[in-house]
């Protein structure tokens, strides 16, 4: 019972309310927007896209569902090309889908086995954690990227429906 509140939680998480406001962010920035960064020791919205789709692969796609995966961490961050948005918006969408229905397979069991992920030796369940933490700091990180693009407020905690209009 407490391992499904866990994963549930987990997934809305991941799927229904961060992934929804990196999407309608990416549906207001241009493509030059996505990529802009407001110096070079920072990231843009693109770089951080590429970057949850590295992190969500190594630790969950990877890491929780032992598939195999391939990872250059440090290129999410050098990626300087100006990839589409809506390649990067398909790009994580599918990340997240498949590790949605890696986290909804785990049960009390799986949740408390140990895995190798990244150097560090983690639960599973505290690898899901993590990953839902990561990607709602970047989530907020590509939020305030967006405000200072836009210069407005992004009407994000709205319904989907409400946002999707503007």
């Amino acid at each position: 019972m407490i391992a499904r509140a866990f994963t549930d939680k987990s997934r809305h998480l991941l799927a229904t309310d961060y992934l929804p406001k990196i999407e309608s962010c990416l549906h207001r920035l241009s493509e030059e927007d996505v990529w802009w960064r407001p110096n070079e020791a920072s990231n843009s919205v693109g770089n951080l896209i590429l970057h949850l789709c590295g992190n969500v692969t190594m630790w969950i796609v990877g890491g929780v569902g032992q598939r195999l995966f391939e990872r250059n961490r440090q290129q999410e961050f050098d990626e300087r090309r100006h990839i589409p948005k809506e390649e990067l918006r398909t790009k994580l969408r599918g990340v997240v889908d498949e590790a949605d229905a890696i986290i909804e397979s785990l049960d009390e069991r799986a949740l408390l086995n140990r895995r190798s992920i990244q150097g560090y030796d983690v639960s599973v369940l505290e690898a899901v954690y993590h990953v839902v933490e990561h990607f709602g700091m970047h989530t907020g990180q590509i939020i305030l990227l967006s405000k200072a693009r836009l210069a407005g407020d992004l009407r994000l905690w709205q319904q989907p429906d409400d946002r999707t209009s503007l």
